[in-house]
């Protein structure tokens, strides 16, 4: 099947928070679910719009176009402008920043300091967003916590669907060295999934042919 003329947006990847000009705070995440994903959905057809945090940046293929951002405020500017494009499909895989400092140091903080004590503050949930400004958009998030327990894991899932309103969550950990993921939506959970390429072959045969 063809998801030719399907406009679909995907986040991924890490993003940043500033401490000074040169030290920031991120995470571990890769981005590899959402590359997959624009790979997958634009060999079906579909012209994909890819929000990619810091790290590699890959050939990106004549229907996938890539923007790049590093800081939280970036991506929360481009997906509040993206938003209002009216795509067929969102998916949020973005690993974002849950916290940054309360304040940041305007000039390096000096090495030579023996301690420093930086405060820090929830961020918007950009997830919360999505289902506000584009309603009619098919909405897919995610929720990944390490080393946690399938039944810990799925509730937390199923709270950030109904908190967000969006109509599907990945659900994933790594467990020993081991991927899991399970996709919930409402009243329904399917998995265990055990690598990223099934996942993504599970989450284009469900959702979108």
């Amino acid at each position: 099947m063809s998801l030719k003329f399907k406009r679909i947006l995907i986040t991924a990847g890490p993003t940043w928070v500033a401490l000074d000009p040169v030290r920031v705070i991120s995470n571990t995440a890769s981005g590899e679910t959402g590359r997959l994903l624009a790979q997958a959905l634009a060999k079906h057809g579909a012209k994909v719009t890819l929000l990619l945090g810091p790290g590699e940046s890959p050939d990106p293929g004549a229907r996938i176009k890539i923007i790049r951002f590093q800081f939280f405020d970036d991506l929360k500017k481009l997906l509040k402008d993206e938003l209002l494009r009216q795509y067929d499909a969102i998916i949020h895989s973005a690993a974002v920043s849950d916290y940054k400092p309360e304040t940041m140091a305007h000039s390096k903080i000096k090495s030579s300091i023996k301690s420093w004590t930086c405060k820090l503050v929830r961020t918007p949930k950009l997830i919360d967003r999505i289902k506000k400004v584009a309603p009619n958009s098919f909405a897919l998030g995610f929720k990944f916590d390490p080393r946690t327990t399938r039944n810990s894991l799925l509730k937390a899932a199923d709270r950030l669907m109904r908190s967000s309103n969006v109509d599907a969550v990945v659900a994933n950990t790594v467990i020993n060295g081991k991927y899991q993921a399970y996709i919930v939506t409402p009243g329904n959970v399917s998995g265990c999934i055990g690598s990223k390429n099934d996942l993504v072959k599970k989450l284009v045969k469900l959702f979108f042919l």
